[in-house]
C-alpha cells in the first residue's frame, strides 16, 4: 500500500496538539476573567484550520469531514444536552465543536495513512494495543473511572470487529489530546457521574470508543452518498 498524503496534510496533522493548545487556550475560563470572551476568535481558528485540512485533502477525507460536521453536531445534543454526560462553559454548544470534531478526524486519518504508519503498521498494532490497555487500566485503577473501564473493553471489542485497524488508535491519540487541553482550561467539563452512576475521571479515556463507534457510522454514511453518487451518473448516462 502506497501512502497518498501530501507532506502538507502531515504538518497539519502534526500541528494538531499546538493548534489545539492555541485555540481551546483563548476559549479557557482564565482567558475569559483576564482579557475577554474569546469564544468568536476560536470560533475562526477552528473554522480555518479545517478549511485548510479540507482543502489540501482528497475527496474522500473531505466528504468524510463535511459528514462528521453534522454527525457530530447530532452526536453533541445526545451526549451532552439529552444525556448530561458533560457540559460547556456557557449553554451553548460551541461552533468550534463540530468542526473540532472534523479536524480531530482528519488528523487521525491523515496520520494512520501516513508512509510512516503504512510502513509500520504491524508494529504499531502491538505498541498501540499495549499502550491502550495500560492507559483504560490506570484510568480505572487510579482514578476510579469505571466509564473508562467499561467503554475501553468496548472499544477494543469494536477495533477487533475493524481488524485492528491503526486509524482508530491514531484517531483516539487526538481524542485524548484535545480533552485532555479541553478540561484543562474548563472548555467543557465531564460529569462524575455519566448516566447517573458510572464513576468517571474528566476527562474519561473511555470516550475514545464514541469517537470510533462514529466512525463506524460514519463510513456508512459516506458508502451511502457515493453509492448514490454513481446512481446517478449511470442513470444520467
Amino acid at each position: 500500500m502506497v501512502s497518498n498524503i501530501s507532506a502538507k496534510q502531515i504538518w497539519l496533522a502534526l500541528l494538531f496538539p499546538l493548534f489545539t493548545a492555541i485555540a481551546l487556550g483563548i476559549d479557557s475560563i482564565a482567558f475569559f476573567e483576564r482579557y475577554f470572551d474569546g469564544r468568536q476568535i476560536t470560533n475562526l481558528l477552528a473554522l480555518g484550520y479545517a478549511l485548510l485540512i479540507f482543502y489540501t485533502s482528497g475527496n474522500a477525507l473531505r466528504k468524510l469531514m463535511v459528514v462528521m460536521v453534522i454527525l457530530s453536531y447530532i452526536g453533541e445534543l445526545i451526549f451532552c444536552k439529552l444525556l448530561g454526560m458533560y457540559s460547556y462553559r456557557t449553554p451553548m454548544i460551541p461552533l468550534y465543536v463540530p468542526l473540532g470534531h472534523a479536524i480531530v478526524y482528519a488528523s487521525g486519518y491523515i496520520l494512520a495513512h501516513s508512509a510512516f504508519a503504512i510502513k509500520w503498521n504491524a508494529r504499531l498494532k502491538v505498541v498501540f494495543a499495549t499502550g491502550f490497555i495500560a492507559l483504560f487500566l490506570s484510568a480505572g485503577l487510579l482514578f476510579n473511572d469505571v466509564f473508562t473501564l467499561i467503554f475501553g473493553l468496548v472499544f477494543f471489542l469494536l477495533l477487533r470487529r475493524k481488524r485492528w485497524e491503526n486509524m482508530y488508535y491514531f484517531i483516539a491519540i487526538c481524542v485524548i489530546i484535545i480533552e485532555l487541553i479541553g478540561t484543562y482550561f474548563k472548555c467543557w467539563t465531564w460529569s462524575p457521574k455519566i448516566f447517573g452512576y458510572l464513576s468517571a475521571a474528566n476527562p474519561p479515556m473511555g470516550a475514545v470508543f464514541f469517537y470510533a463507534g462514529g466512525d463506524v457510522l460514519l463510513a456508512k454514511i459516506v458508502s451511502i452518498w457515493d453509492k448514490r453518487l454513481l446512481r446517478t451518473k449511470a442513470e444520467g448516462h
